[in-house]
């Protein structure tokens, strides 16, 4: 359809002519209210990020001197946070001659992740750096 008759058609119906899609050959319009159109679309971006959920980090401390009870608390925690679907970093913080037993902080966080392994799994594995190991857990999909 030629444009002035396009044009003529909504000036007919009261509407505004709108181009859909640009880069088409030849290019598409449709005859619509623009005002309306650009509210509802405005509206719709807003729906779509109020469903939006927002990843986050969620970080849990321990000590290689961790006791059970107090080990399971921290489990429970972060299977909390886990089935949200949150990240959780889990850090061993070494003090002193703590250092000299790397290893039982190792099996600490091994314990951890596979106290987890239902809710979430390893994206990164225990690594030490400095005084801190970390382990980073994601949820499952």
């Amino acid at each position: 359809m030629l444009t002035e008759e396009a044009m003529r058609r909504a000036r007919e119906a009261g509407l505004d002519l709108v181009e859909v899609a640009p880069d088409a050959k030849p290019p598409v319009c449709k005859i619509m209210d623009y005002g309306k159109f650009k509210y509802e679309a405005k509206k719709k971006a807003h729906q779509a990020k109020a469903k939006q959920k927002v990843t986050q980090l969620k970080e849990l401390r321990l000590r290689p001197k961790t006791e059970e009870h107090d080990l399971l608390v921290k489990v429970k925690k972060a299977k909390e946070f886990l089935a949200e679907g949150d990240r959780v970093q889990i850090n061993m913080q070494f003090k002193g001659r703590e250092m000299a037993h790397i290893d039982l902080g190792k099996t600490l966080l091994e314990r951890f992740a596979t106290e987890v392994v239902g809710l979430g799994k390893v994206e990164r594995p225990a690594i030490l750096d400095g005084r801190k190991m970390t382990l980073l857990l994601v949820p499952n999909k």
